[in-house]
């Protein structure tokens, strides 16, 4: 879809709206490219069986029940999203994201790997929070700290 800027001159859907609208179909947003300078390119595809939600689009699905607006075919990614616990654990954005806990304790016995992780941006602390955040399975998460600590160890970027 076809998103023209604010300033463009153009009268547009706005990312939130299709964000929205993609939802009251069971749909999500993917990659975004610059189409030119006044516009951009967003991808739009239907929502995978299985799929994490953001807590951000889980807000506007909830948003959508609510006012009677929500499609079947909506519906039935929600409900299973409930059923398989996906829903409870939706993720944050970049914005809001804060560093779990578990992560600054174990980053506070690997000194070497707590300096490299100062320097990172939200940019590169995004994907681990993510990575975190997303496990279903308790045993996941401790696995997935380790292996972030041998990367953030050995002084790699994550973005």
């Amino acid at each position: 879809m076809r998103i023209y800027k604010d300033g463009s001159g153009q009268r547009s859907v706005t990312w939130t709206d299709c964000v929205v609208e993609a939802i009251r179909f069971g749909w999500i947003d993917g990659l975004k490219r610059s189409a030119d300078e006044r516009s951009y390119l967003q991808r739009l595809t239907p929502r995978r069986p299985g799929s994490n939600w953001s807590a951000k689009n889980r807000d506007h699905a909830e948003r959508l029940i609510a006012e009677g607006r929500i499609t079947p075919a909506g519906l039935v990614l929600i409900e299973a999203a409930r059923a398989e616990g996906r829903w409870d654990i939706a993720y944050e954005g970049s914005a809001t994201m804060v560093i779990p806990q578990d992560l600054l304790d174990a980053l506070a016995a690997r000194p070497e790997a707590k300096a490299f992780f100062q320097t990172l941006d939200r940019k590169n602390l995004y994907p681990i929070y993510y990575r975190l955040q997303t496990a279903k399975r308790p045993e996941t998460r401790p696995r997935r700290v380790q292996h972030l600590l041998e990367q953030l160890a050995r002084g790699e970027r994550f973005h």
